[in-house]
């Protein structure tokens, strides 16, 4: 299952097309995310085509809607991130590196940030579209990643530009795995501690934790580990990209770096411990500006990497290669461990996400 634009479709691995359907009427603008949840429905990541915001504009929002589709492709629930969360949070949307957003890829804007008086001109020019800002109409969530939690009837967002979020079906954010800089009352009090290995918690500071803890910053896939986790406890693998780290950009750009993650989340208790990391070590070789993966694969006990970007925005190696030259990596982890077992490295291109098929489980007829 795969989706663009304004369709989503299921082939199966011969080619052949089960559906290839529009989206359901008032979304648009697919992409990112398409989660078959455990309940028999889909979760898109979408957009709302019209939407009245409270200044009296009407504007096609921007990877901020969620919309739940049953078999058939019927609307059975939709969550409105603007209304669930703050859209004017600006903390990460200021830091971040403006030449790299997505896929927008804009050289001469490498290591630019935005302040808050290019916010204030975006609302006084009347900008809208897929730029990034606060506000619907703006790229301020930028969700790329959703993921069911079956045990609670909830959904799990990896918001580019805000944080990874529990929502339920209530539309109540549960909890918010990011910095606690810049979320207001209401929104504050979700914000998990870190805590370490023994539940103390660890002292954190404008953005910054002691020891190796690190929230994920502009991350990508925050999935829920299934089999390792229940109702209290929640086993998370996410892909750390890494920009905007500390809510800061580093004095120079070869000292970013990405990660895979795991973490432990206590519903309970609110806490969330970070039990495995691994990138940090590797550098700003393996940094991924923009996409990427960490998944686990039940059948292996392992963790699958896809380090999608890596070398993007290196030094170019020939005259007009202005993105430098992309070496992303594929890698698989025993569980717990940080010396690859498989480590493929492709040349001069990339994908949105990689992961194994098990060819024989799909093509064993029932």
């Amino acid at each position: 299952t795969w989706g663009f634009g304004q369709r989503y479709v299921k082939y199966d691995l011969m080619g052949r097309e089960i559906f290839n359907r529009r989206l359901p009427e008032s979304y648009s603008d697919y992409s990112h995310a398409f989660d078959n949840a455990q309940n028999g429905h889909s979760f898109l990541r979408v957009a709302s085509s019209d939407y009245r915001r409270p200044d009296g504009k009407r504007v096609h929002t921007v990877r901020d809607v969620i919309v739940e589709i049953d078999q058939n492709g019927g609307v059975v629930d939709d969550f409105r991130l603007f209304d669930i969360l703050d859209p004017y949070r600006s903390n990460v949307v200021q830091a971040m590196d403006q030449g790299a957003v997505c896929l927008n890829i804009d050289e001469s804007k490498s290591g630019q940030t935005l302040s808050a008086e290019d916010l204030a001109k975006m609302d006084a020019n009347g900008q809208f579209g897929d730029i990034a800002g606060t506000g619907p109409g703006r790229n301020w969530a930028h969700v790329n990643s959703v993921d069911y939690d079956p045990t609670d009837d909830a959904i799990i967002i990896s918001s580019r530009h805000q944080g990874i979020v529990k929502i339920g079906r209530d539309k109540k954010v549960k909890w918010i795995l990011a910095s606690p800089e810049g979320w207001k009352k209401g929104w504050a009090e979700k914000v998990l501690t870190p805590v370490d290995h023994n539940g103390k918690p660890i002292k954190c500071e404008n953005s910054k934790c002691e020891g190796s803890f690190d929230w994920s910053w502009t991350q990508h896939t925050a999935w829920r580990i299934d089999s390792k986790s229940n109702k209290d406890v929640l086993y998370l693998s996410v892909f750390d990209n890494g920009d905007a780290r500390g809510m800061e950009q580093p004095p120079l750009p070869d000292m970013k770096y990405s990660r895979a993650v795991i973490y432990k989340i206590d519903q309970k208790k609110m806490t969330v411990e970070q039990i495995w990391e691994v990138g940090k070590e590797l550098g700003h070789p393996y940094f991924s500006p923009v996409t990427g993966l960490t998944k686990y694969m039940e059948d292996t006990d392992t963790m699958m990497v896809y380090w999608s970007t890596a070398g993007l925005g290196a030094s170019p190696e020939k005259k007009g290669n202005k993105l430098g030259r992309l070496n992303p990596h594929i890698c698989e982890y025993k569980w717990g461990e940080t010396t690859p077992v498989v480590d493929i490295v492709l040349w001069d291109t990339f994908g949105y996400q990689a992961f194994p098929i098990n060819l024989e489980k799909a093509f064993t007829l029932n």
